[in-house]
């Protein structure tokens, strides 16, 4: 076989095993062909439903008559009858403070009074008076304090100032509206003395650890004859005289009415509710 023919059969043979590779192996496509990606798909559209929410239903509450009215999960504390759900916070002793024509009046000497019943996150309706002729000025000038959780006999816990500020000069975090010493109103919605003034509160007890230390602080949120006066503040501790604010460990606490030794005449309550807020 000469030369020519094996040179033949040699690139026959070439061509036989190259013809498979080549065609596992698609050609390029010509340039500004190459192939778009297929578009994602859309997304199903939104349906009202998807963000309806139908369980926990909540309970039905009866509002009261009014704004300032119980609603029908309310404890009523004092509705101008009796002091059945008070005590002296001194000793437990009945209440002793006065009760006529359906108003609650401070008596000083008997001291502070308190709950029967002790809370811990609520929702609290109280409503008060500085007499029309009072006198004094500045912190003697119709002084009295809702105390949203007592933690002790005298002035321990946490208080919510009542006093005469209609044109009365004190110092901003003891005037009425203030947690005592520690949060200054945001604005002063006193009325005269001789008038009914209103708080409504809701108060977030604080939570403390099995050691004794403090998980989350307390806060509360203030309207004040209907103006927003403390909005959710923090509190550092309980309220004090002297010195700077600190927590002790309490579980649920009586709320308590502060019967101040200034010598003004005393103030009054009437229309005290509350609701226990889980």
């Amino acid at each position: 076989m000469n030369m020519q023919i094996l040179r033949l059969l040699a690139f026959a043979a070439f061509v036989a095993i190259g013809a498979p590779l080549s065609a596992q192996h698609p050609a390029a496509a010509p340039q500004g062909t190459e192939q778009q990606a297929a578009p994602a798909a859309k997304p199903p559209e939104a349906k009202p439903e998807d963000t309806e929410l139908w369980e926990p239903v909540p309970k039905v509450v009866t509002p009261g008559a009014s704004n300032t009215a119980p609603p029908s999960d309310a404890i009523v504390l004092f509705d101008g009858k009796n002091l059945d759900e008070w005590v002296s916070a001194k000793d437990k002793s009945p209440a002793k403070w006065i009760v006529t024509g359906g108003v609650l009046t401070v008596d000083k000497a008997a001291g502070n009074i308190e709950t029967k019943r002790t809370f811990r996150n609520y929702q609290l309706h109280i409503e008060w008076k500085i007499p029309e002729n009072v006198t004094g000025s500045g912190q003697a000038r119709g002084n009295s304090g809702v105390f949203l959780a007592s933690t002790g006999t005298g002035d321990a816990g946490y208080e919510l100032q009542v006093l005469d500020s209609y044109n009365n000069k004190t110092y901003v975090n003891g005037q009425a509206g203030s947690i005592y010493k520690q949060g200054i109103p945001l604005v002063n919605a006193n009325r005269k003395p001789g008038e009914w003034q209103t708080y409504d509160v809701v108060w977030t007890a604080p939570i403390f650890e099995a050691s004794g230390s403090l998980k989350t602080p307390a806060y509360v949120t203030v309207f004040f004859n209907g103006v927003l006066v403390q909005n959710h503040f923090e509190l550092r501790g309980e309220t004090l005289y002297r010195g700077q604010p600190s927590y002790k460990k309490y579980d649920a606490a009586p709320i308590k009415l502060q019967a101040h030794g200034d010598p003004s005449e005393p103030i009054s309550f009437r229309n005290i509710w509350v609701r226990e807020l889980n």
